[in-house]
């Protein structure tokens, strides 16, 4: 099947084996883009009633946005100064996530030295109409206070910041950019333990809001760190169990597991030892999730474990212990080429297991 011919996502699959399912995803992975773009573009035609519906929901959520961001300030408008299509915020976002994990203070300032020194950031100042948003470009944040910048300094941003090394010295800005991104990064990590979290995360789902909580971490290299990543995926999903929260499964907070963190050898050379070991260690925390009523998802990592991750996923789903749960989910990575094929086989899994599946599409990971 070539790779731009894509299966059904309703009808029944054809195929007795499920293999030939898996093919479409194994070709998209190195495709030509533009002839995948095409294919896509040609499966998705509306007819003019559906476009003008689409088009109207699209307007009223873009004007609602705009409307709403003049006022809330703070974090929404920094993300909207740093989008992540810039070098400035990847950096930023770069920083914001690393120095949440990094215990010692020089190798937070090398850091920071390295990711700051080659962007752009003067070409930001005064955009923005947000205080937040131009004190933090330079960095001057201490303690939660900022420093307005004189609109005659505005012009010679460069010359300021010059001179604000010059006088303080540069352990004090590398403090006041440090401490800004720790700012930044509590936006995006709820706390340093579930339980701090689950607290902060509280009054948000209260709301209306869903959380699937995640840990920060890396890949397990030994099988200590799995046992250790595992053990506290295992006291995650108990707290969110103690938590409680309401009857529907899905509107209740979830947990994340990576299966980099389960296993160090979580790769395509290992996938005899993967499947016997990882695969059984996944289902195990599923069990654990379903009698404490909180759902699992499986995260979407590396491209290149895809087609391991979905067997490991396969293996899950079909084990007799979760039968007949809906809390089993897969991110999928939602700009990839593959992705629509991941969806075709998804469909046809859930229907071999008799079972809802939930899917996240993420943009990347």
């Amino acid at each position: 099947m070539p790779a731009t011919d894509f299966p059904p996502f309703v009808a029944e699959s054809p195929f007795g084996n499920p293999a030939p399912l898996r093919q479409p995803i194994r070709a998209a992975y190195r495709a030509d883009e533009a002839q995948t773009v095409d294919a896509l573009l040609e499966r998705a035609s509306f007819d003019e009633a559906l476009k003008r519906r689409i088009e109207r929901q699209a307007r009223d959520l873009v004007a609602h946005v705009r409307a709403r961001r003049r006022d809330t300030g703070g974090l929404d408008a920094f993300m909207h100064e740093y989008d992540l299509s810039s070098q400035e915020g990847v950096a930023l976002m770069c920083l914001a996530e690393a120095l949440l994990r990094i215990p010692d203070d020089d190798t937070a300032e090398a850091l920071i030295r390295d990711k700051i020194a080659a962007a752009d950031w003067q070409r930001h100042l005064g955009d923005s109409e947000s205080l937040f948003v131009n004190a933090s470009t330079w960095g001057l944040m201490l303690t939660g206070k900022v420093v307005r910048l004189e609109e005659r300094w505005k012009g010679d941003a460069s010359g300021l910041f010059g001179r604000v090394i010059n006088r303080v010295g540069e352990p004090i800005v590398r403090e006041a950019m440090t401490h800004a991104m720790r700012i930044i990064g509590r936006q995006f990590v709820m706390g340093r333990t579930i339980d701090e979290a689950i607290k902060r995360g509280g009054e948000a789902e209260r709301k209306g809001y869903r959380h699937s909580y995640d840990m920060l971490g890396e890949a397990a290299r030994t099988m200590a760190d799995a046992d250790r990543y595992m053990a506290s995926y295992g006291n995650a999903i108990d707290r969110l169990g103690a938590a409680g929260g309401p009857d529907d499964l899905f509107a209740r907070a979830s947990i994340s597991v990576k299966l980099s963190a389960l296993h160090p050898r979580y790769e395509l050379a290992q996938r005899e030892r993967a499947m016997s070991e990882l695969a059984p260690r996944l289902v195990a925390l599923a069990e654990r999730a379903r009698e404490r009523g909180v759902a699992l998802t499986v995260d979407a990592e590396e491209a290149d474990r895809l087609d391991l991750s979905l067997d490991i996923f396969e293996a899950a789903a079909s084990a007799p212990s979760l039968a007949g749960w809906d809390g089993l989910g897969l991110a999928v990575q939602a700009y990839q080429k593959r992705a629509v094929h991941v969806i075709a086989w998804l469909a046809d899994l859930a229907r071999r297991t008799r079972r809802r599946l939930p899917v996240r599409l993420v943009k990347r990971a």
